[in-house]
C-alpha cells in the first residue's frame, strides 16, 4: 500500500482538499469522516489518554485537521496520518464496500455515490494508481461515478503523483443493470455455491440453523489465506468438491496420531507436541469442510436444485419458448422449489423472452399468486425487466433489428457446454476479453475527458456499481491467469448472491415499478 500521508497536528496541512464535497449541490446527512471527526474534538476536549496516535484511512481534509488541532488544547495528539484502505480486500483481486441501497430509481443514492467516490480513491491510492477512466455509456451512474473519481484525482493531484508506467493503468466503471443474469443464477462452484446457499460475509459463514450443529461450528471462517483446502478447492465445482473432501478425510485418518501411541522417551513426547497443532489444526479443517459440503448437498437435495438449475440453463441456451414455458411451469407446481427459485425462474424467463411477456407472462404470475409468493417477488419479475431488459441494456447500442441477436449473445455463455450447470459466462468475461485486445469500442465505453488509451492495458480497476458476484470474481481470476502480462482487480459496491440482489432492486423502488407493470397486465387481460 501506498505510504501514509503524515500531517502535524499543530501547523497547516498540505493540501487543501475537503473529502467531503463531491458533485452534488445538495444537502446530505453527515457521512463517516465528519462523524469520526466530530466525536474525536469531543475526546480531545477531555482527553481519557496521555498521547493519541490518529490513523484516518482515506483522505483526511485540511478543515477536519484545523478542527482537530483547534480541539487539542491539551496538546495530546502526538500524529496524524493517513492510510488508505477504505475497502475491505475480500481476494487479492477483488474488492467491496459491504454497502448496499446505492440506487433510487435510476439515480444515485446520493450517500453511497459519497462512499463508492471515497472508496475508490482509497483502492487507487493503496495500488499506486492514477488512471484513465472508462464508463458504461448506457448508465448515468456509471458517468457520474467516473466524473466524482475523476474529480478527487484532480483536487489531490499531489497524492496521485506517482512514477508514470509506459501504458497508463486503467478503471472501467460498469453498472448492474448490463447483467442482471449473473446474480439470479443458481451456482455450484464451491465459493460461489457457499455464499449463494448459506451467505458469506467477511469471509464468515452462519450454520446456526444447520440441524444439529455443535456449538463450535455455528459460525466458521472460510478464509483462502488459512485454508489451504478451501485455497486449493474454492473455484472447484462442486462434484469434484466431494470427491476432494473423501480424499482429505483419508489423508487425515493416515495422519492422525493412534489413541495408544506410545510416549516412552523424551523424543517421542518431543514429536508428538511438535505435531499435535498440525494434526488440531488438520482435524479443525475436515470438521468444517464436511459439515459445509454437507448442508450444501441437503439443501440441494432438499430444494431440487439440480432440476432448477437445468431449466436456469435452458432457458438461456433454447430458442424453444414452449418448452422452455412447459418446464417453468412444472417446476413451479413443485413443492419442493422455494419462493425464492421460484420467482428467479419467472424472472430469468421474463428477461430471456421479454417478446412473448404479454401473453405468456400472465399465467406464470398467476401461479406464483397461487403459491402465496410475497407480492414483492411478483412485482419485481416486471421490475427486473424495468432495470436491466433491452431497452435499458442496449437500445441505444443496438439497433431494434439486432435486438433479438443481442438477447442471443446475452446468454451466450450457456451454448456448447459439457457440464450444464457451470459453464455460465458472465457478461463481463466478454467485456475484458475485448478490453484486453484493444477491441473494447469507445462508443459503448467512451473515456472520459480528451484522452483515449491506444495500447492494451495492463494494470485494470474494475468497478461494478449495484454489486458483484463469485462467478465474475472467478472470472476475473480465469483471465489473471490466462493473460500474465494484464493484471485486473475486480470491486463492487457489495458481493450479491440472489436474495442480496433482489434485495437491491427492492432498495432501489423497481419493484414498485414493476406493481405498475402488473396492474398494466391485469387491466389489458380483463379486456
Amino acid at each position: 500500500p501506498r505510504s501514509p500521508r503524515p500531517f502535524s497536528p499543530h501547523s497547516p496541512t498540505p493540501h487543501p482538499a475537503s473529502n467531503q464535497s463531491l458533485l452534488s449541490p445538495h444537502p446530505h446527512p453527515p457521512g463517516r469522516p465528519q462523524i469520526n471527526v466530530e466525536l474525536l474534538m469531543r475526546e480531545l476536549r477531555r482527553p481519557k489518554y496521555g498521547q493519541f496516535f490518529i490513523y484516518f484511512s482515506n483522505v483526511i481534509s485540511k478543515t477536519d485537521i484545523r478542527d482537530l488541532a483547534e480541539s487539542d488544547e491539551h496538546e495530546v495528539v502526538s500524529e496524524v496520518q493517513e492510510f488508505y484502505g477504505d475497502f475491505i480486500a475480500v481476494s487479492p483481486h477483488v474488492f467491496s464496500f459491504n454497502l448496499t441501497g446505492c440506487y433510487e430509481g435510476w439515480n444515485w443514492n446520493f450517500p453511497a455515490l459519497g462512499r463508492c467516490t471515497e472508496g475508490l480513491t482509497a483502492v487507487l491510492l493503496s495500488l499506486k494508481k492514477c488512471p484513465m477512466i472508462r464508463y458504461q455509456v448506457s448508465s448515468d451512474m456509471a458517468k457520474r461515478l467516473a466524473s466524482s473519481v475523476k474529480h478527487v484525482i484532480t483536487r489531490e493531484c499531489e497524492l496521485f503523483d506517482f512514477r508514470r508506467t509506459e501504458v497508463s493503468p486503467l478503471l472501467l466503471i460498469l453498472e448492474r443493470s448490463s447483467d442482471p443474469v449473473t446474480p439470479l443464477l443458481n451456482q455450484w462452484t464451491y465459493q460461489a455455491m457457499v455464499h449463494e446457499l448459506l451467505g458469506i460475509y467477511n469471509n464468515r459463514i452462519d450454520l446456526s440453523r444447520v440441524p444439529g450443529i455443535s456449538r463450535d461450528l455455528r459460525e466458521v471462517v472460510l478464509s483462502a489465506d488459512n485454508d489451504p483446502f478451501y485455497a486449493n478447492n474454492m473455484y472447484l465445482n462442486f462434484g469434484e468438491i466431494g470427491c476432494n473432501i473423501k480424499n482429505l478425510m483419508e489423508d487425515f485418518q493416515k495422519k492422525k496420531p493412534k489413541r495408544q501411541q506410545k510416549l516412552e522417551s523424551i523424543s517421542d513426547m518431543k514429536a508428538f507436541v511438535e505435531n499435535y497443532p498440525q494434526f488440531k489444526k488438520m482435524s479443525g479443517a475436515v470438521t468444517k469442510h464436511v459439515t459445509v459440503v454437507g448442508e450444501l448437498s441437503r439443501l440441494v437435495a432438499e430444494r431440487n436444485l439440480m432440476a432448477v438449475s437445468e431449466v436456469e440453463q435452458e432457458l438461456a441456451c433454447q430458442s424453444s419458448h414452449s418448452r422452455a414455458l412447459q418446464n417453468v411451469k412444472r417446476l413451479l407446481e413443485d413443492p419442493r422449489v422455494t419462493e425464492l427459485d421460484a420467482a428467479r425462474l419467472v424472472m430469468l424467463y421474463a428477461l430471456r423472452y421479454e417478446k412473448h411477456q404479454e401473453k405468456s407472462l400472465a399465467p406464470l404470475l398467476e401461479t406464483l399468486a397461487q403459491r402465496h409468493l410475497p407480492d414483492t417477488y411478483r412485482q419485481l419479475v416486471s421490475g427486473i425487466v424495468e432495470f436491466g431488459g433491452v431497452k435499458v441494456r442496449g437500445d441505444d447500442l443496438v439497433t431494434p433489428k439486432d435486438a433479438v441477436e443481442f438477447t442471443k449473445q446475452f446468454f451466450k455463455g450457456f451454448k456448447g457446454v459439457e457440464n450444464v450447470y457451470t459453464q455460465h459466462q458472465p457478461r463481463l468475461h466478454d467485456t475484458l476479453e475485448q478490453l484486453m485486445k484493444g477491441r473494447l469500442r469507445t462508443s459503448d465505453y467512451p473515456f472520459l475527458g480528451h484522452t483515449v488509451l491506444r495500447d492494451r492495458p495492463q494494470d485494470v480497476v474494475v468497478f461494478v456499481i449495484g454489486g458483484v458476484t463469485y462467478e465474475e470474481a472467478q472470472t476475473v481470476y480465469t483471465l489473471n491467469r490466462a493473460n500474465p502480462g494484464t493484471r485486473v482487480v475486480l470491486g463492487g459496491s457489495t458481493l450479491h448472491n440472489a436474495h442480496s440482489f433482489l434485495e437491491e432492486l427492492v432498495s432501489g423502488g423497481f419493484h414498485k415499478r414493476g406493481r405498475d407493470k402488473l396492474e398494466e397486465m391485469g387491466r389489458s387481460t380483463r379486456r
